[in-house]
């Protein structure tokens, strides 16, 4: 089983890497041999296990631009996984316009951009595979998140049509769908001394169930449902969404 997990001569495109479930998504595959770039806005570091690449996913013709010069450099492609995302809290009728079309923007409209980029370059190899991140709130509403579950729920459309699409080719597409991650974006949310506790219990006044396995995850537990999915372990599955949420969902 070893063997299978074994990314050794692979490519691999990740983006949001500079942080959180992104960069453990890139370390991880390089550490398990593949030749890993990595995408994100900015690197605040010197020193990464991958090689970082600046570009903002939302920029179609930025991505249009560097697609067309690492695959014309001879640069193939085995895997992308897609991680970048933003939250902009707000209910709905006080979201601001440019807060509902940043998440638009980046959240799904970048990995359609990538997608369309790499779709035929698989085609032609006649191999690939795709995960994206989504979020366990595509499964269950979250009071205060209308933009980030309407886009996730959007991406994770995406990536299953063009799973289908793509089935004939041998490109497998997948999602994993984390809950609360002990990231910078999950951080952001808390405002109190009590706040993970508070977030492992749940919110009643928010409708928002508790985790029943009493622990928010690391960026290295999702990271490593990703690497199963996009490892010849899962060469069987393909449109598929895991939850990777302690339980949070209650499996709705």
């Amino acid at each position: 089983m070893s063997d299978q997990m074994n990314f050794n001569g692979q490519g691999v495109w990740v983006t949001g890497a500079g942080q959180g479930i992104g960069r453990a998504v890139a370390e991880g595959f390089a550490r398990l041999g593949a030749q890993v770039i990595g995408f994100d806005r900015a690197f605040g570091e010197k020193e990464y296990g991958f090689t970082p690449y600046v570009l903002d996913v939302g920029d179609a013709a930025a991505v249009k631009r560097t697609c067309n010069a690492l695959l014309g450099a001879g640069k193939p492609v085995d895997a992308f996984v897609s991680v970048a995302g933003i939250l902009r809290l707000g209910a709905v009728d006080e979201l601001s316009l440019a807060d509902w079309d940043d998440s638009m923007r980046v959240n799904v409209s970048g990995p359609f951009y990538l997608l369309r980029e790499l779709i035929p370059h698989f085609k032609t190899r006649g191999s690939g595979n795709v995960v994206a991140v989504s979020s366990n709130a595509t499964h269950v509403p979250r009071m205060q998140m209308a933009a980030y579950s309407a886009s996730k729920a959007a991406l994770t459309s995406l990536i299953r049509t063009a799973g289908l699409e793509l089935a004939e080719h041998g490109v497998r597409c997948n999602l994993v769908s984390p809950g609360s991650t002990d990231t910078a974006m999950q951080r952001g949310m808390w405002h109190s001394e009590d706040a993970l506790e508070r977030t492992i219990a749940g919110f009643a006044e928010q409708y928002k169930l508790g985790i029943p396995l009493r622990k928010i995850a690391t960026p290295d537990e999702v990271a490593r449902t990703v690497l199963f999915l996009a490892s010849d372990l899962a060469s069987h599955i393909t449109l598929q969404d895991i939850v990777v949420d302690g339980g949070a969902t209650l499996a709705a």
